[in-house]
C-alpha cells in the first residue's frame, strides 16, 4: 500500500486518442496530475491507423475546450473551423501538439499496454474500504516487462480499434477466420488502399465485408485504385438484401461529406464496378492457402474467391483487463447500464443520444469510468464531440465538483436525414444544451420527429462508419 494520501495520487487515463487526451487536459485544468498510458508507439496510435480517412465533421466540432486552452498558451494556430480533416491532419494539427504541451508531454507513457486494473490488496470480491483504496493498474511494456501503478481514479478511454467484430455469423469468428487474420488474408478494418497498403490490392480481387460507412470508404478507395489499375476487382459482401440503406441521405444528408460518399457508392454499384453479394454470410475460410471463402446466399451455400478480405464489421469493447473491476453493463450492448437503452442499435438504428456525463457513465466501482468509443460498447453511434462532454463531466466528478459534473455543456449541431427512402430531416435540438434526464428504454429519441434520428457524426469515423446494428454489424 502506498503511503501517499489518495488525493495525492495521479488519475490514470488509458489511451491517448482524442478523448483520452481531452481527459488529460481536463485533469490538468483541475490541478489533478494525469498519467496517460498508451499501448501504441506514439500518442493517438489508433488514429494513425486510419490517418488516410477523412472525417465527416469539420474542425470546429473536433477540438475539446480544455485542450484548446492548453494549446492556446503555446501559440498554436487553430485549424480553419469548416475544414474537414483527415485522421492524419487530426494528429498533425491537434493531437500531436496537444500531447507535446508542457502539461502533458511527461504524463504520457507510450508502448505501455494496460493488462489489468484492480484495487491494491483486493480483488473484485473485497468490499471493506474499497472506495478509499488506491487502484492498481498493471501494464506491460513493448519489451515484455511489467509495471504496477497506484492511482486514485481510472478513466478508460482505450477505444475499440483493437477489438474488431468477427466476420462470421452469430457474433462468432467463422472457421479459419483467426488464421486468415494472422496471415494477412483478412486485413485491418480501414486499410490505406491507394497509399501505404497499395501493393496488397493493386491488380487483385478484394472482398469488402460490411454495411457501414467504413465499408463504403474502402470500396471507394478500391474503385479509385481500379481507375489506375484496371485488373483490380472489387466485391462487396453484406447480409442485407439491398445495399441502398448504406447510401444514406446522399444530396439530402445534413453532413455533405457523408452524403457525397453514398452517392458515389451508388453510382459504382449501378455501373457494375462493384460486384455486390447481397443476403450473404461468410461461413468459413480455407486453411489450405487458397482463395476460397465459404458463404451462404439466401441460405444456399456458395464459394467466393478473393486475394484479400477487408473486414468492415464494427468493433466491440475489450473488457478482459477489467475483470477485477465491478462493472454495471447493459447486457445487450455492453455499455454502462444507464446508457445502454439509449444507444441499442436494434431500436436506435440511426439514433441520437442525449449528452451525458459521470452519472450515466458510473459503475459500482467508485471513481472508475469508461469513456469515449468504448463507453458505447457494441453500439456504433459514438460521437467524438459527445466524448469531450463525457470527460469534462467525469473529471469534474473525480475532482468533487458534482454541480459541474451534473451540468450539461454540450450543444449538438443539426443531424442528417433519418430516412433514406423518404429523405425527411430529423434534427436534434440546436443552440440548446441537451437534457441531463436520460429517457427510459423505448422512449422517443431526442430528435423527436421521424422516429430514431440520424446520429450527428461529429469526429472520429467510428460512429456510423462501423456498422449500424449488431445484426448489421457484419452486413
Amino acid at each position: 500500500m502506498t503511503d501517499k494520501p489518495l488525493a495525492d495520487l495521479p488519475v490514470v487515463v488509458i489511451g491517448s486518442g482524442p478523448v483520452g487526451l481531452a481527459a488529460a487536459a481536463h485533469l490538468v485544468t483541475r490541478g489533478i496530475r494525469p498519467l496517460v498510458l498508451e499501448a501504441g508507439p506514439t500518442p493517438a496510435a489508433a488514429v494513425a491507423e486510419w490517418g488516410h480517412i477523412g472525417l465527416f465533421s469539420p474542425w470546429k466540432y473536433n477540438i475539446d475546450e480544455a485542450a484548446r486552452g492548453l494549446l492556446a498558451a503555446t501559440g498554436w494556430q487553430e485549424p480553419v473551423g469548416d475544414h474537414l480533416p483527415t485522421g492524419a491532419e487530426l494528429i498533425r494539427d491537434y493531437l500531436k501538439p496537444l500531447a507535446e504541451t508542457a502539461e502533458l508531454r511527461d504524463a504520457i507513457l507510450t508502448n505501455t499496454r494496460v493488462v489489468a486494473v484492480s484495487r491494491v490488496g483486493k480483488d473484485r470480491t473485497g468490499t471493506s474500504q474499497r472506495g478509499s483504496t488506491p487502484f492498481l493498474v498493471r501494464t506491460q511494456n513493448s519489451d515484455g516487462t511489467t509495471a504496477d501503478f497506484q492511482v486514485r481514479a481510472v478513466i478508460d478511454a482505450s477505444g475499440t480499434w483493437e477489438s474488431p467484430n468477427p466476420i462470421g455469423q452469430s457474433g462468432l469468428a467463422a472457421p479459419g477466420e483467426v488464421e486468415a487474420r494472422r496471415s494477412g488474408f483478412v486485413t485491418s478494418p480501414l486499410p490505406d488502399v491507394v497509399g501505404r497498403d497499395r501493393e496488397k490490392f493493386d491488380g487483385r480481387k478484394t472482398l469488402v465485408v460490411g454495411g457501414g460507412h467504413s465499408a463504403a470508404n474502402t470500396l471507394l478507395a478500391l474503385a479509385e485504385l481500379r481507375e489506375e489499375s484496371p485488373d483490380t476487382r472489387i466485391g462487396w459482401v453484406l447480409r442485407r438484401a439491398d445495399p441502398a440503406s448504406v447510401y444514406g441521405g446522399e444530396d439530402k444528408d445534413g453532413l455533405p461529406a457523408r452524403g457525397a460518399l453514398g452517392a458515389r457508392l451508388r453510382h459504382l454499384v449501378e455501373t457494375g464496378v462493384i460486384d455486390v453479394h447481397a443476403s450473404t454470410t461468410i461461413t468459413g475460410f480455407s486453411t489450405g492457402g487458397d482463395d476460397a471463402i465459404a458463404a451462404e446466399t439466401d441460405g444456399e451455400p456458395v464459394t467466393l474467391h478473393a486475394d484479400r478480405v477487408v473486414p468492415a464489421t464494427g468493433f466491440r469493447p475489450d473488457l478482459g483487463f477489467l475483470r477485477e473491476i465491478r462493472l454495471d453493463l447493459d447486457p445487450i450492448v455492453e455499455a454502462p447500464q444507464q446508457l445502454g437503452p439509449l444507444i441499442d442499435p436494434e431500436y436506435h438504428s440511426c439514433g441520437t443520444v442525449p449528452p451525458h456525463g459521470a452519472r450515466a457513465l458510473g459503475h459500482p466501482e467508485p471513481n472508475f469510468y469508461i469513456v469515449g468509443m468504448k463507453s458505447y460498447g457494441r453500439a456504433p453511434t459514438f460521437l467524438m464531440y459527445t466524448g469531450y462532454e463525457q470527460v469534462r463531466s467525469v473529471v469534474a466528478a473525480i475532482a468533487g465538483d458534482h454541480e459541474a459534473a451534473d451540468r450539461v455543456e454540450l450543444v449538438l449541431p443539426e443531424t442528417g436525414v433519418c430516412s433514406t427512402d423518404a429523405g425527411s430531416s430529423c434534427d436534434a435540438p440546436t443552440g440548446k444544451p441537451g437534457s441531463v434526464d436520460l429517457p427510459t428504454a423505448g422512449a422517443p429519441d431526442a430528435g423527436g420527429c421521424c422516429g430514431p434520428a440520424e446520429p450527428v457524426v461529429v469526429g472520429i469515423p467510428t460512429g456510423v462508419e462501423h456498422g449500424r446494428s449488431e445484426e448489421a454489424a457484419a452486413d
